[in-house]
């Protein structure tokens, strides 16, 4: 994550200073600029390298373009202009990131004594210093902070021996930072350290974030050791619960896969718990999958493992609020809940008051579409707008005749599925998807060697599209039908086996409907005869806005429209 640093003044004095993270989007969307005049609400002051730098940790805007106001000089110490300097002028080379100068109005309000570093108290415990300040190159420090989570105690056991650890994720009103305890340090913190509570820690050990292991955006993190020192603190009243950044069901897809986001979503379904093998270490981690859905009218499948998974039993269809969820991209996009992620059900929040009225009033009669992914044989192709072509440019340019695999966008609408072979029993485990068979009352895996209750049921779909041009017959999977029909698989198959007439109409239903597809064309052979298949690897509804947008631009572009 970016730092920015700013240089401040008064008129009479400049000072260097950085911006505390969540206050970046004024850089970045330009709410300051160089000689901007803002109210400093809220800073602390560290001292770094034997110089004083603020950290800006709430700020006002009050006028974005201004006149540079005096001609402020570097802040000497009080008591005499001999010595040295606290400030200096940074040298160019210095400035790795963007540098706004940020004039201050002499109107500005008392910073809140609360986020200054405070002195220690009678126990001797050293100045309370914000979270968003901590670096390895400070040692007496303390920070007040929140537990907003708390993962399980996890083993390991390798080469080098064996070991156990536990993290936390602390927060207060300038950020977080991820808390890793090992071995004695989990027997001495782990029962004493709750979820939820707030605690004064110090003589912890600052190092560089292990981003690999870290959901937390921060670029250190503590290690926890016996010789720390951690004390509940009984007044939590200025340290804040839990921060969310939440971001849409429907704006998963504009996240990369393996990021970390913030989603808050009604739980629409609760799947039965179920367990995989783990192939490291042969033990059987418990699994259950949620089905949550938003007002942007998007699902997303979100797993839950170990104790969390054993432990959710909410079956009311609750609004739950997911922190630090691990976006993946399997057939779609998803979520997995991992042990430094949290979630809280019904979060007393605005958000979650108003998916309630929405769900309650028009949502659980919705159908719902998920994202689409690239076909299990790998590698993603996306929908290129620009490039559509035809069915018939397809057909005439043998795509897919030679031996690799062509992709192509095209627009085309749905003329026909067939109703045969729509669907079929899959094995229930995360990701092996391969057909079960009915032996008694239990579905058997040969792949996963194990049976379950009941099958996971999932689309196979074939259907005739056709365009201007021509005919052609498409071939997509398991999140392709679950946007054609607007529901699952397991849906479809319940209501063909109770409802021949509602099952009719939920074919009649798909005809006649647009979808732009991005697609790959592969030869194959049936029958000792060559054929072209064309497998869908995206289908995207229209987006009309989109769609207006993007003529509109060809005709900008035009040499006739100038």
């Amino acid at each position: 994550m970016d730092r920015y640093r700013v240089i401040v003044s008064d008129g009479e004095h400049f000072l260097q200073s950085m911006l505390a993270t969540q206050l970046n989007p004024l850089v970045e969307e330009e709410q300051i600029v160089k000689h901007s005049i803002a109210v400093i609400e809220k800073f602390t002051c560290n001292l770094v390298q034997g110089k004083k730098l603020l950290i800006i940790l709430a700020l006002r805007v009050v006028q974005k373009d201004a006149e540079k106001i005096g001609s402020p000089g570097p802040l000497h110490p009080r008591g005499g202009g001999s010595g040295p300097s606290i400030e200096t002028p940074p040298t160019p080379a210095a400035a790795a990131s963007p540098a706004p100068s940020t004039s201050v109005t002499t109107t500005a309000p008392p910073p809140q004594p609360t986020r200054q570093p405070t002195q220690g108290s009678r126990s001797g415990r050293a100045a309370v210093y914000p979270i968003e300040s901590l670096s390895p190159y400070q040692n007496n420090w303390t920070i007040k902070a929140r537990v907003t989570s708390k993962s399980d105690i996890r083993t390991w056991s390798n080469q080098r021996g064996e070991g156990k650890l536990f993290n936390i994720t602390l927060m207060d009103e300038s950020g977080e930072i991820r808390a890793t305890a090992f071995n004695a340090a989990v027997d001495e913190f782990y029962d004493r350290i709750q979820e939820g509570k707030v605690y004064y820690i110090s003589k912890a050990k600052v190092n560089l974030a292990k981003k690999k292991f870290s959901t937390v955006s921060n670029e250190y993190e503590l290690t926890l050791e016996r010789t720390t020192d951690i004390e509940e603190c009984p007044d939590a009243s200025d340290v804040p619960t839990v921060k969310f950044n939440f971001v849409t069901i429907a704006g998963l897809q504009e996240i990369p896969k393996d990021a970390v986001c913030d989603v808050i979503g009604v739980v629409k379904e609760v799947g039965e718990l179920s367990s995989i093998t783990s192939k490291a270490t042969n033990k059987e981690i418990p699994k259950r999958e949620l089905t949550v859905v938003d007002d942007t009218e998007f699902s997303v499948r979100v797993t839950l493992w170990g104790k969390q998974a054993e432990q959710f039993n909410v079956t009311d269809q609750p609004v739950i609020a997911f922190k630090g969820a691990k976006v993946g991209d399997f057939q779609g996009r998803s979520l997995s809940i991992m042990s430094s992620s949290s979630l809280i059900i019904n979060p007393d929040i605005p958000e979650a008051h108003r998916l309630r009225g929405w769900y309650d009033a028009i949502g659980a009669g919705q159908t719902y579409q998920s994202h689409t992914s690239s076909m299990p044989s790998g590698g993603g192709v996306n929908f290129d707008r620009a490039e559509i072509r035809s069915l018939s440019e397809v057909k005439g340019s043998d795509l897919g005749m030679s031996d690799k695999v062509d992709t192509f966008s095209s627009r085309a609408t749905i003329m026909h599925v067939k109703a045969d072979n729509l669907t079929y029993p899959a094995c229930p485990a995360q990701g092996c998807n391969k057909k079960v068979l009915q032996m008694g009352d239990s579905w058997r895996c040969e792949k996963c060697d194990k049976s379950y209750p009941k099958p996971e049921h999932r689309y196979m779909i074939s259907m005739a599209v056709a365009d201007y041009s021509g005919q052609a017959w498409f071939q997509g999977f398991n999140e392709v039908g679950r946007v054609v029909f607007g529901i699952s698989a397991d849906d479809l198959v319940e209501i063909r086996d109770r409802d021949d007439t509602q099952y009719n109409r939920l074919l009649e239903k798909t005809i006649g409907t647009t979808y732009n597809f991005a697609c790959r064309a592969r030869q194959d052979n049936y029958n000792d005869q060559v054929r072209v298949r064309y497998g869908i690897s995206r289908i995207l509804p229209l987006n009309y806005r989109e769609e207006a947008s993007y003529l509109s631009n060809l005709l900008l572009r035009n040499e006739w429209s100038r």
